[in-house]
């Protein structure tokens, strides 16, 4: 059975029968054309428009969900047609336990977004919905895609519209915020697309996700595209040092444009590192790992004192979400199923309360058009309703029992320590052993939790209790029916995973145990050899046992060859 799990991932193990996937990928789009055909003049019906658009887009997700077996570690639903066949070019879509629970992000968030903005995206409201429906279509394209050229198309469609929505109808400084996000971005593409074309080369002309792993490639080659490839995706997540355009892009963006950039376009980082490349270049993953273990927890730690001493909310949440993707990182880094998992899930946490914190600081500055904490102080009793809501989301941030960070960041820190506590003293190339790195980086990393409630804690204080030293905030109103809807609804997945998280992580845990059986052996060869040669002793010891098991069973059934065969 284990060694099944290496031969199906990444493997095809279900084509639709009906186009699903495509369907889904491209509904949003499909609305974005309408779009062109409705008058300037007529916000109201662009705005309901985009809603339907999305709606329909995350009734498409509830379907293929619907279709989707929790038990099979490989892709399926897989879409695969010819697409520029003079470059071998295929369009070829497909979900697993990985994707899965980021599509459904994707389609649940869209939809918010668009009923969140409703009254707050008041200029240019054709052009508005046509970009952010383009962009949730390259969001869920870069998530499905399992062709090499597919996945770099619909990653660069996803650049053009946030740029749109930053550069229109950001804040005061967006035009600078907006040129940073594009320089950061467009440089780790430009390095990507190179990796991509050295592999299309090297592979027969083709781009597809099976065949370029089945390349042998040296440990340089390893290195190198490795090297491409994770640059293009760190920039995205953003890991330290690579993370200064993200404060200025969120603070400058509108709440909408904020919302889908915590919630979705920083997971296509760590998602770029998942599917891509660590399968395609494990050994370099192993290279690597120790600089990627120190960067995590120094993006941990940097993030959270960045966040302490900011005096914008909406920019102090920015600084938290370099945090709590360090945490993200590091549970890949590590890479056993536990920390695989709790990185997985906590990706769709992020997104959930970093998304929802963001709206909620969105409904305070429309109402005050100031997110300067010092502005605020006892708001509590003029919004009671908003104060509930925001300390729930503050408790999901700082990872509360029952609440959705605890059992992700749990998850991770527990794979953690067992990668550090079972890992052997072996000495890597400048002395220090990978069991070392691992249980000091964790430490170090824990800290990360209390710097969080820190941070959030204090702030949460200074804005809703205390006295009210501002006329202004007397005037302040609580939320609206529509504005609760919102909120409300993520809520509800915020205290759902955190009370249920077994439905979820069922999602995605026979793609992790795939994923970490395929591809472990070779990054723990690098990284840690003496325990490289222990797994390699306990899988011969499973393989033994299995094949008892199997004689024993043919014996029961009559089927175990007799003596005199």
């Amino acid at each position: 059975m284990e060694a099944n799990l290496a031969q199906t991932f990444s493997q095809i193990q279900h084509v639709a029968a009906f186009p699903l996937l495509t369907l889904t990928c491209l509904m949003p789009l499909v609305f974005a054309a309408l779009g062109f055909f409705l008058p300037a003049d007529q916000p109201t019906a662009h705005r309901a428009l985009g809603l339907l658009g999305t709606l329909v887009t995350f009734a498409l997700t509830l379907f293929a969900f619907g279709a989707f077996d929790v038990s099979l570690a490989g892709l399926q639903l897989v879409d695969n047609f010819a697409w520029i066949p003079a470059l071998g070019a295929r369009w070829t879509l497909g979900v697993d336990g990985i994707s899965m629970p980021l599509v459904l992000l994707t389609g649940f968030l869209t939809p918010l977004v668009f009923i969140s903005s409703w009254s707050s995206i008041e200029k240019r409201t054709k052009e508005f919905t046509i970009a952010l429906l383009v962009l949730e279509t390259g969001m869920l394209g870069a998530l499905l895609a399992i062709d090499l050229m597919v996945f770099y198309v619909m990653w660069e469609i996803m650049l053009v519209p946030m740029y749109l929505i930053i550069g229109i109808w950001g804040g005061r400084d967006r035009i600078y915020a907006t040129i940073k996000f594009f320089l950061y971005t467009m440089f780790g593409s430009l390095l990507m697309l190179v990796g991509i074309i050295w592999l299309y080369l090297h592979a027969g002309s083709s781009f597809a996700l099976a065949d370029l792993m089945a390349l042998e490639l040296t440990a340089d080659q390893q290195f190198w595209l490795f090297t491409v490839f994770a640059l293009a995706f760190l920039i995205k997540v953003p890991l330290f040092p690579f993370h200064t355009w993200l404060p200025d892009a969120h603070t400058e963006a509108p709440t909408p444009g904020s919302i889908i950039l915590a919630g979705v376009l920083l997971k296509l980082g760590t998602y770029g590192i998942l599917r891509f490349a660590i399968p395609l270049f494990p050994s370099a993953m192993g290279t690597y790992s120790p600089l990627l273990i120190v960067l995590s927890v120094i993006g941990i730690v940097f993030g959270a004192l960045m966040a302490y001493v900011q005096t914008d909310i909406k920019r102090l949440v920015a600084y938290s979400s370099v945090s709590h993707l360090g945490f993200v990182m590091l549970g890949i880094v590590v890479f056993n199923e536990e920390a695989l998992q709790g990185a997985v899930l906590q990706m769709v946490n992020h997104g959930i309360s970093t998304g929802a914190l963001f709206l909620l600081v969105g409904y305070l500055y429309e109402r005050r058009h100031t997110r300067e904490i010092k502005d605020f102080g006892g708001i509590a009793a003029r919004m009671p309703v908003y104060t509930a809501l925001f300390v729930i989301i503050t408790m999901s941030s700082i990872a509360l029992p029952l609440t959705n960070g605890f059992v992700g960041e749990f998850l991770i820190f527990a794979g953690t320590f067992k990668e550090g506590v079972r890992s052997v003293m072996d000495a890597s190339a400048d002395g220090v052993s990978w069991r070392t790195i691992v249980l000091v980086g964790g430490a170090i990393a824990c800290s990360g939790v209390i710097l969080g409630a820190i941070y959030m804690l204090s702030m949460v204080r200074r804005v809703f209790f205390g006295p009210n030293t501002r006329p202004e905030n007397e005037a302040l109103t609580d939320l609206t029916l529509r504005e609760k809807l919102v909120a409300g609804a993520l809520v509800v997945v915020v205290l759902w995973v955190g009370i249920l998280p077994s439905g979820f992580l069922k999602i995605s845990e026979a793609t992790v145990r795939g994923m970490v059986y395929a591809n472990r052996p070779a990054i723990l060869q690098v990284r840690a050899p003496g325990d490289y040669q222990r797994l390699l002793r306990e899988r011969i010891a499973q393989d033994a046992r299995a094949g008892v098991r199997l004689a024993a069973a043919q014996a029961d059934d009559g089927l175990a060859p007799s003596a005199e065969d």
